[in-house]
């Protein structure tokens, strides 16, 4: 059975709403999921889970939010190759070029992608489903 960490930050209650969602893709799969909140992962806790969920809504111009996600995600990312991780978060403007950013550091931080999902503010019947989607895929 796989341990999933589902960490996140959420400003408006949308990008909670994903991590509910791949929450419930991880159990439905048979995994067991573990929601929480950025402030409250760091590296310290990765050997403790399978695979991770990290999700951050666009934030100013197409960032990451800089206060709480932003800190943590410097600190794990390091210890991050190797390891399955999905990406994903929401937007309310621009195209959600935030989302291709944080996949090309990752990936030049050595980080395998296994997927990222993106909604376009609250997630919308297509964005659920390839929330509880890639939930599956980290349940394994």
């Amino acid at each position: 059975m796989s341990k999933v960490a589902i960490v996140y930050w959420s400003g408006t209650g949308n990008t909670e709403a994903m991590a509910d969602l791949i929450a419930q893709g991880v159990r439905a799969k048979g995994g067991t999921a573990h929601l929480i909140h950025a402030s409250d992962f760091s590296s310290d806790k990765l050997d403790e889970f399978d695979a991770f969920a990290f999700g951050c809504p666009a934030m100013g111009d197409e960032e990451l939010e800089d206060t709480e996600f932003l800190p943590m995600y410097d600190e794990v990312e390091p210890h991050l190759p190797g390891r399955t991780v999905v990406l994903f978060g929401s937007y309310e403007w621009n195209d959600g070029e935030w989302m291709e950013l944080w996949e090309k550091r990752a990936e030049e931080a050595g980080v395998d992608v296994a997927d990222s999902v993106i909604a376009y503010d609250y997630p919308d019947d297509e964005a659920s489903a390839e929330c509880v989607r890639v939930g599956s895929l980290l349940a394994g």
